[in-house]
């Protein structure tokens, strides 16, 4: 509990040595090979990557993966959230053959383990697209976001933050391809979600307003995108 409380303060000196002890406590205790051992490993992999310490996440990553293929069975879902945050390791730094295949079997596994309707469906499905975007296969990218959001709306309601946040991607790619038309009302849809759900004065609002700001400008519109970063640059000083 301390190392995640340290962890969430971003004091990593603090949380390292109680993960790695929580780690060797686990393997004398259960063996090398069981679950409670991946998740322990997994903790301490996310902390390196946190770090921007890639060499040292990666063979927890993979071990962990491991230890749960053997335990649990290679089309488990927990073995679905172990593919995918490896992928999501490749993929911060820019490792996109080896975060491909993983994503696909990490949603492979999400859509028969859970149904396609699931909410882990569509995290996998939103990492896909977002990976897809990033190598510049819109085709492949905007269908998924679409699915991602369909089943976040359905799931957690309409006017959920997760829901903007899927509204944001999707308005993002958009916005990539020139498709102002269609990027301008998610948007805004997305800024009022989290106008509503979080207040005014949230972070996350103003992201929102910057990203909307953006297409603005694009647009022609500069003293309207002006007005939205002023008032996102507000928000953030309250932060600092």
């Amino acid at each position: 509990m301390w190392a995640e409380l340290y962890k969430a303060q971003g004091k990593y000196a603090e949380a390292a040595p109680l993960y790695r002890r929580s780690l060797t406590i686990l393997e004398k205790a259960l063996g090398p090979e069981h679950p409670n051992v991946a998740l322990s490993l997994n903790n301490l992999a996310e902390l390196y990557r946190d770090q921007g310490n890639y060499a040292e996440a990666e063979p927890l990553y993979r071990r962990s993966l491991a230890i749960k293929e053997k335990a649990l069975g290679p089309e488990h879902p927990s073995v679905a959230t172990s593919l995918n945050n490896l992928a999501a390791l490749y993929y911060t730094q820019s490792n996109y053959a080896e975060a491909a295949p993983l994503y696909r079997r990490s949603l492979a596994i999400r859509e028969k383990a859970l149904g396609p309707k699931h909410p882990d469906v569509a995290t996998s499905l939103n990492n896909l697209a977002g990976l897809y975007k990033t190598q510049g296969n819109y085709a492949e990218a905007e269908p998924m976001y679409q699915r991602s959001l369909a089943i976040m709306e359905r799931v957690l309601g309409p006017e959920h933050p997760d829901v903007a946040t899927s509204l944001n991607n999707l308005a993002v790619l958009y916005l990539t391809q020139g498709n102002y038309a269609e990027a301008a009302p998610l948007y805004r849809r997305s800024l009022a979600i989290m106008d509503k759900a979080l207040g005014p004065e949230h972070p996350n609002v103003a992201t929102s307003l910057e990203n909307y700001a953006a297409l603005l400008r694009e647009t022609g519109r500069a003293d309207e995108a002006a007005e939205m970063e002023a008032r996102a640059k507000a928000i953030r000083a309250k932060y600092e």
